[in-house]
């Protein structure tokens, strides 16, 4: 799967989350801090990789800041992306399921890389429910998007 990835400083997991992409067999399209050639502040770095999953050149993207909130922020002004700032494991696993997000939003503070783990391995493992209640709600917010 290929995953935009954007980051406005290596620091904290930033660099861990290309990696652990790596590993899982994903292909990382990474920006800003983590790109030789782009801007590295949030709001650019973060809008670029919610342009690659609108866009189809990524099927899901990661974005990360020093809070995660600025990330979550700017992703979200793409039309067509749903970014969900995730603290922990069952709050990916629940917006992959009830909100079919598709961009996860990372704080570079607070994420350590085993949590790292725990919330990619939950993102990953959750899809999108097929219950229609869960899914009526996404489908309104794309309408007004």
């Amino acid at each position: 799967m290929r995953i935009s990835v954007a980051a406005d400083e290596r620091t904290g997991v930033a660099d861990a989350v290309v990696e652990e992409l790596r590993k899982r067999g994903h292909e990382p399209v990474v920006h800003g801090a983590l790109s030789d050639e782009e801007r590295d502040d949030w709001a650019w770095a973060s809008e670029a990789a919610a342009r690659d999953v609108a866009g189809g050149a990524a099927d899901q993207g990661i974005v990360c800041c020093w809070t995660g909130t600025g990330a979550s922020i700017a992703a979200n002004k793409v039309p067509g992306v749903r970014a969900a700032l995730c603290g922990d494991a069952e709050t990916a696993r629940g917006a992959r399921k009830w909100n079919d997000a598709n961009v996860l939003a990372l704080s570079l503070r607070t994420t350590s890389p085993a949590l790292l783990e725990e919330i990619l391995d939950a993102w990953f493992d959750a899809a999108p429910s097929a219950e229609a209640d869960d899914r009526a709600n996404v489908a309104h917010v794309d309408e007004i998007g």
